[in-house]
């Protein structure tokens, strides 16, 4: 099993940046597969990003493509998501999720979820 904890969420402006974090505990972290997904009100669960243990690359949604940057600390058993250029429809709960597979883009092929945090960008 693995827990999945969000932090970071809050109100902010448009243009605005937030930081999320994701703490990790309960399995080999450096094996996981990290990612963020999003749920804007009233809509599906959508992928934003992920990166995977073996070589650390990256993969992101293209709505948020240089804008969002995911990295993980393996020391420190954490996966970030650094959230520049906020736009109003940006707006949702965001999930931290972990799985040994590759993370895909559906939901509920992903192992592992966190509780969400709120993300609210006002225009």
């Amino acid at each position: 099993q693995v827990q999945l904890v969000e932090s970071g969420g809050g109100l902010v402006q448009a243009g605005g940046s937030l930081r999320l974090s994701c703490a990790a505990s309960g399995r080999t972290f450096s094996l996981l597969n990290m990612g963020w997904f999003r749920q804007p009100p009233g809509k599906e669960r959508e992928f934003v990003a992920a990166n995977s243990w073996r070589g650390g690359s990256t993969s992101y949604a293209d709505s948020v493509k240089g804008r969002f940057t995911i990295s993980r600390d393996n020391a420190k058993n954490t996966v970030s998501l650094q959230m520049n250029s906020l736009k109003p429809e940006d707006t949702a709960v965001y999930y931290c999720t972990a799985s040994s597979g590759p993370i895909t883009t559906r939901p509920s092929a992903n192992e592992y979820w966190g509780q969400g945090t709120q993300v609210t960008v006002s225009s």
